[in-house]
């Protein structure tokens, strides 16, 4: 019997061609999409533009200044209290050792009154032992003149009865006895003299601990006192008091500022600067500032080289004659080279701080098409950056804010 034979239907062969133009055609679409340049159309209006030329180029930084004191001295509370009077007002002139603030403090004066007390009671006790030492030297002294007395006259009847035991008036037991009772009191006198010594050097040890003693008790008395005066805050020195936040009747403890003292017609500049120059400015370098209309030129003084926030600090002494203000604010201008070179630069403008200095738009201006081109910049002045590379000398570069098109490759400008 034949067996039917069934035809294969070519069906799938279709759909798996299908499905391969398919993707040939998105990839080609999404590689055309990726390859496409985002266009942008604005006013040419809204722009502003600056030519690519060979310049005379001094590198500089522009910076905000801030005019403080170059010597300012703080007030702290040494000994904590409660503010009961408060004798000046913030801003006002002070002359040196003049009373600003009165504290009180109870525990304070308390504890003067025990030290009074426990210091007068040792220094009695330290004169009644100096008392002491005096009389048992006195004392000593005194038996040494009687032993020498004694001495001086067992001698004199010594030598008046040897001639009368030789002639047989006296017994020769009366002789001996008087020459041993010498014998003795010279021993004795001896002995004395040896303790008088050995008192005398005890003594005078004595004597310097206690002079040592007193000293130091006095001196704790003294710190006492001192500490209760303390309670009175002084003014260290003569000058402008700024930053005098005190209030009546509040609680301060030790170690509190209360404020400071500017010296007067001293002032300095401070600067914050970017921590991408720290290696690059030194002591000495020159900046131009005008302030009070009057053309400066500064040089640095200090570097601080402790960044916080990404910025470091420069000073600046200003002039004593030029009369300043604490807290103004001035701009100026750190020359970072010697003298001017001339290099292919570009007028500055806020392009530099959107685009980050490492792209900017080419205007052509047959088309009125501006195309984003990358580029290298390098110095930089208050007017002017240095063109590395990227761009050519004729070029004109839109130099205003790229914040609203950055993301566009093309920029068309209309009329």
């Amino acid at each position: 019997m034949d067996k039917k034979i069934s035809r294969r239907s070519k069906r799938p062969y279709w759909l798996l061609a299908v499905a391969v133009v398919l993707s040939a055609g998105l990839w080609w679409f999404s590689k055309s999409q990726a390859n496409a340049s985002v266009q942008l159309q604005l006013p040419i209006s809204s722009v502003s533009t600056a030519v690519v030329q060979p310049q005379p180029l001094q590198e500089s930084i522009a910076l905000r200044a801030t005019v403080l004191p170059q010597h300012s001295v703080f007030l702290d509370v040494i000994e904590g209290g409660r503010v009961e009077q408060r004798l000046v007002e913030q801003g006002s002139y002070v002359e040196q050792g003049q009373p600003l603030v009165q504290l009180t403090n109870t525990q304070l004066q308390l504890d003067l009154i025990s030290r009074e007390a426990q210091v007068t009671e040792q220094m009695n006790f330290l004169r009644n032992t100096q008392m002491t030492i005096e009389t048992n030297r006195l004392n000593l002294q005194r038996d040494v003149l009687d032993i020498e007395f004694r001495i001086a006259t067992l001698t004199r009847h010594l030598q008046q009865s040897e001639p009368l035991v030789a002639t047989g008036v006296l017994a020769q037991e009366h002789l001996n006895n008087l020459t041993e009772e010498l014998h003795y009191q010279q021993s004795r006198l001896q002995l004395t003299h040896e303790r008088q010594q050995q008192e005398e050097t005890i003594r005078q040890l004595q004597l310097q601990q206690l002079s040592e003693s007193v000293e130091m008790l006095s001196r704790n008395l003294d710190f006492a006192r001192q500490n209760v005066q303390n309670l009175l805050v002084r003014a260290p020195i003569s000058g402008y008091l700024s930053e005098f936040n005190v209030e009546v009747g509040e609680s301060r403890s030790p170690g509190s500022r209360l404020g400071q003292i500017d010296q007067p017609d001293q002032y300095k500049l401070v600067a914050s600067v970017d921590e991408f120059y720290l290696g690059r400015i030194q002591l000495g370098m020159t900046a131009r500032v005008t302030l009070q209309q009057q053309p400066l030129k500064l040089q640095v003084s200090r570097i601080d080289s402790r960044v916080v926030n990404n910025q470091f600090q420069l000073e600046f002494v200003l002039p004593e004659q030029l009369q300043a203000k604490r807290g103004q604010s001035v701009n100026l201008t750190l020359q970072l080279d010697d003298q001017q070179s001339p290099v292919l630069a570009l007028a500055r403008g806020p392009f530099l701080s959107d685009g980050g200095g490492h792209f900017v738009y080419v205007l052509e201006p047959t088309t009125a098409t501006a195309r984003k081109q990358a580029v290298q910049l390098g110095r930089q002045s208050a007017q002017l950056v240095e063109v590395r590379q990227g761009l050519r000398e004729g070029d004109i570069v839109i130099t205003s804010g790229y914040r609203e098109f950055q993301q566009a490759d093309i920029i068309q400008l209309q009329r």
